[in-house]
């Protein structure tokens, strides 16, 4: 039980009850104030302090029920008072708004009786007020947990975006410098780099204009980047068929730095004698809840399929960045080459 209402507001016209209530409830720490009619009483309440709002049914002028009605907008509960024979008076003073109700009866019983229904209403009030007080505290954190959530959210967008924007200066620099150089081998080592911040940069660029800074579209994405690497090289024929996979961030920088080494790879390779290119089938589908990720092209085959050709280098970025996700790189060859990475979505 609260502690003891400090002030309570009787309204009665029976100004004998009135200064009997005033003794009682002074002897168990109250103070009590009086009003004889519904004006007074609203009036006083209106002025706040009380704990509590006691209210008789008949007195002259305003009844209980009008009276009730002028006090709905106080925070003190009230209790009603009514006579023995009242009790459809009584409920529709709880469908008004009343928090008990307390029956005249002579004798002592009716004091004791006002005393529990005044510490009742007191400790419910106390208690909504209590619970009014942590709902009000719950949704203050929550803003603040959205507002901080939208600040990170927007940071990491201008992180994203300022990370592709330098990324697509070293690109431009990478094929400056790709044409100052006469060296075939370096030139091709050049644009091979080219692709790789290519990879990464389409991560990033995706990432700021995205409302969901946690994923990643694979399949806009990966598209994306083969049309950035068709754009480079005249010749490309490259086919591009996706599924709708969410991955990280992350995972995603993976897998377009292992696609950039494949496509790259079947570029140079695939198709020696012919100057125009061939076909290259790039395919991103979801196996038993596994992403997979295919390169194949109708080239020469052989060795040149079960590992990227040239130095080296491309194969063992592919392994790395299979490693780093926990994918499993598989080479298949003749007639043409298939090179399939199977990858965990999550």
């Amino acid at each position: 039980m609260s502690e003891p209402a400090s002030r309570i507001l009787y309204i009665d016209d029976d100004q004998a009850l009135c200064r009997l209530v005033q003794r009682a409830l002074g002897r168990m720490g109250r103070q009590v104030v009086t009003a004889h009619d519904g004006d007074a009483g609203v009036r006083l309440a209106r002025q706040g302090g009380f704990d509590a709002i006691c209210l008789d049914h008949y007195m002259p002028g305003a009844d209980g029920l009008e009276t009730l009605g002028l006090l709905r907008d106080q925070p003190a509960p009230v209790i009603f008072v009514t006579g023995a024979d009242e009790t459809r008076v009584a409920v529709a003073a709880l469908r008004a708004g009343a928090e008990d109700f307390v029956v005249k009866t002579p004798g002592e019983s009716f004091l004791l009786l006002l005393q529990r229904a005044i510490d009742g209403a007191v400790d419910r009030a106390a208690m909504r007020r209590r619970q009014t007080e942590a709902e009000a505290q719950v949704r203050a954190a929550l803003d603040r947990a959205e507002e901080l959530a939208a600040s990170r959210a927007l940071l990491l967008q201008e992180v994203n975006h300022r990370v592709a924007n330098s990324l697509q200066i070293i690109a431009s620099l990478t094929r400056l410098q790709e044409g100052a150089v006469a060296d075939p081998a370096a030139r091709a080592a050049l644009a091979a780099v080219r692709h790789r911040i290519a990879a990464v940069a389409q991560v990033h660029r995706r990432l700021y204009t995205s409302a969901d800074v946690r994923a990643v579209a694979l399949n806009d994405y990966l598209g994306g980047l083969l049309t950035e690497i068709g754009r480079s090289v005249e010749t490309a024929r490259i086919d591009f068929t996706g599924a709708d996979l969410q991955v990280p961030p992350d995972r995603a920088v993976s897998l377009g730095v292992i696609l950039s080494e494949l496509v790259t790879n079947a570029l140079k390779y695939a198709y020696p004698d012919l100057p125009q290119g061939g076909p290259i089938r790039v395919t991103l589908t979801e196996e038993d809840g596994a992403g997979v990720l295919r390169v194949e092209d109708d080239g020469i085959g052989g060795a040149g399929a079960h590992a990227p050709a040239g130095t080296g280098l491309g194969g063992r970025i592919v392994q790395a960045m299979a490693q780093t996700i926990g994918g499993l790189v598989e080479f298949a060859g003749g007639p043409g080459s298939r090179i399939t990475v199977r990858f965990a979505l999550n």
